[in-house]
């Protein structure tokens, strides 16, 4: 039975298109049946809407893999069509920052045969589940995200009011521009941007960053697995809001609205090609600058070990002229003696 491998793609960018033409002469070289998702990289679902998601689900079985050639907005077209599945993503990025990427563009023909050659590990991250209860809506919406969930003001004119409930108890209530609750994954994202904290992805936890909060008690938030967060959009908001996923599934949230945020039970797979720890990966798609002050320690030592070799030099070559200075006379005297 052929080895099946979805890719996935920006159809509409040349960088792309290059490496689409690479990626597939490599895979069919390598025994690999190769698909191509055709689909608009900008394709969204509307959030809830589990016709689609089961549409998504169909359309994917067989696949073995699914190689992404883009960003991290690739990537999360990508993770729409394996939410609900076991079959993982490998990114190769053709970004910018690419923090979910496996690989760089110019890595294709490794990234081939490693994964010709099954020489990879498989990593799970988790996953935000989203549910959305409206007033006057017969029963809950229900999404998830990889990266965040962003609760925002529907307009830029005035605040929306909200409360923040940990385990339904009333935590805190503030006016705000609107709140970020991420994944560990989604901690590098839209949240690091607004001041939250980074993450590990091995922690089990949920992240709530306020976004431009009029409040003193507006700090982000990190709850554990087994506990969830509560959004309301109070009565008194002057604006309704809107619920986006990833940056692509929204919903409109009237006055009213109850938005509760846990640990999804389907979490996403990845392929992973290094198993690097995480710091390396967050060293190198930041350039957090370690290598500055390691060089200038680098630099502080070598310095310091060149001015102890010249100052024992320098000692060595003074006790020298004292000992060629004490002998001489003796010498001389020698000299005149066997003279007479």
């Amino acid at each position: 039975m052929p080895r099946r491998v979805l890719i996935v793609t920006h159809p509409g960018n040349p960088v792309a298109m290059a490496a689409l033409s690479q990626a597939r002469e490599e895979l069919e070289a390598a025994g690999f049946e190769v698909a191509v998702d055709r689909a608009p990289s900008n394709t969204t679902m509307a959030f809830g809407d589990v016709d689609a998601e089961a549409r998504n689900r169909k359309s994917i079985q067989g696949f073995e893999l699914v190689v992404v050639l883009g960003g991290d907005g690739t990537i999360l077209r990508a993770a729409e069509l394996t939410h609900g599945t076991n079959i993982p993503i490998v990114g190769i990025n053709l970004g910018h920052v690419g923090f979910l990427a496996e690989a760089e563009r110019e890595d294709v023909h490794d990234v081939v045969q490693r994964l010709a050659a099954h020489d990879f590990e498989v990593e799970e991250r988790t996953v935000a589940a989203v549910e959305v209860r409206r007033p006057g809506d017969a029963k809950p919406l229900r999404g998830w995200a990889l990266n965040e969930a962003t609760i925002e003001k529907a307009s830029r004119q005035r605040l929306i009011e909200v409360g923040i409930e940990v385990d339904r108890r009333p935590l805190s209530s503030f006016g705000c521009d609107g709140v970020i609750i991420a994944t560990p994954t989604g901690s590098t994202a839209h949240a690091f941007s607004a001041g939250g904290p980074i993450i590990w992805p091995d922690v089990a936890g949920i992240l709530l960053v306020p976004l431009a909060a009029h409040a003193l008690f507006a700090r982000p938030l990190v709850i554990g697995p087994r506990s969830e967060f509560r959004v309301t959009l109070l009565d008194r908001s002057p604006m309704p809001a809107v619920l986006t996923c990833d940056g692509r599934r929204s919903v409109e949230l009237p006055l009213g609205s109850v938005i509760t945020i846990r640990l999804g039970d389907h979490p996403l797979k990845f392929a992973r090609l290094s198993l690097a720890p995480f710091t390396d990966r967050l060293v190198s798609k930041l350039s957090l600058p370690v290598v500055g002050w390691r060089e200038a320690a680098d630099i502080a030592a070598a310095e310091a070990a060149s001015n102890a070799e010249a100052a024992s030099n320098a000692a060595a070559a003074s006790n020298m002229e004292a000992v060629s200075g004490s002998t001489a006379p003796a010498a001389n005297s020698a000299a005149l003696t066997k003279a007479e």
